[in-house]
């Protein structure tokens, strides 16, 4: 696995984050994306899925999707998150298709960022839940889209004649992946509290808040203790990828 800077992030102004469902990227990167846009980084939510399938109440059916979207957006703003995109597609049926994988190439070459953030397309079988299907699916079109589409200015054509040229993504960070994967920790200790208050923003879906606000604390301590950060810290973590760095060549 290529080394990863200490502090991959530096230098970053424009950071896109991929997920499939609304609370995802809360759970996965909160106190990440809180410490961003704490520094001037604008952050920009993807949601791939509607949400329709989440929740845990029958009262809460009938307007579960736009529950959903005023649930993240509510929860976007908190974190310093202004603009968030809803793809719409029906929640449990994502899969990377080719139509999936040309709207995020079409959003990226629009926002050009220089990390985009994403579910990992690879399962993690020590915590199956993070593998939900849709999961992979996220994971798996934002990859195939970075490499070689975005770059790439003969892909999708279309794009191109609407102004949209190819760009080169710098760094692919995931969450979420196997454990072995992940190469770089976050110490978002100064930022718990905001990621705490954006999940409980999802109200529709966790029955029991005060049990979620433990497990995610104690997620982040050992987190931050399998990352070697004092007792005291809390840590969110990735699978760093170096796509177009000083680190990598084209093609290789």
């Amino acid at each position: 696995m290529p080394d990863v800077p200490e502090r991959p992030e530096d230098g970053v102004s424009r950071v896109l984050c991929f997920v499939a469902h609304p609370d995802d990227i809360d759970f996965g990167a909160a106190g990440t994306v809180a410490q961003w846009t704490a520094a001037g980084v604008v952050v920009e939510y993807c949601i791939m899925t509607d949400g329709d399938a989440g929740g845990f109440s029958d009262e809460h059916r009938p307007d579960i999707v736009d529950r959903r979207r005023k649930e993240q957006r509510a929860a976007a703003r908190l974190v310093g998150v202004e603009t968030v995109h809803f793809l719409g597609y029906r929640d449990g049926y994502l899969e990377p298709s080719l139509e999936l994988v040309a709207g995020v190439v079409e959003l990226i070459r629009s926002v050009r960022p220089h990390i985009v953030l994403s579910m990992h397309p690879e399962r993690n079988w020590e915590r199956l839940q993070k593998s939900h299907p849709d999961h992979l699916a996220c994971g798996e079109a934002v990859t195939r889209a970075i490499y070689p589409a975005v770059e790439n200015p003969y892909a999708f054509p279309d794009l191109a004649a609407r102004g949209l040229d190819a760009y080169r993504v710098p760094w692919l960070w995931f969450f979420g992946g196997p454990t072995q994967l992940e190469n770089h920790f976050v110490d978002v200790t100064d930022h718990v509290e905001d990621k705490m208050r954006a999940l409980r923003f999802h109200a529709s879906q966790h029955p029991d808040l005060e049990r979620m606000d433990k497990t995610v604390r104690a997620f982040l301590t050992a987190n931050a203790q399998r990352g070697g950060l004092a007792a005291d810290r809390s840590a969110e973590v990735f699978h760093v990828v170096p796509v177009n760095t000083e680190a990598t060549i084209a093609g290789f």
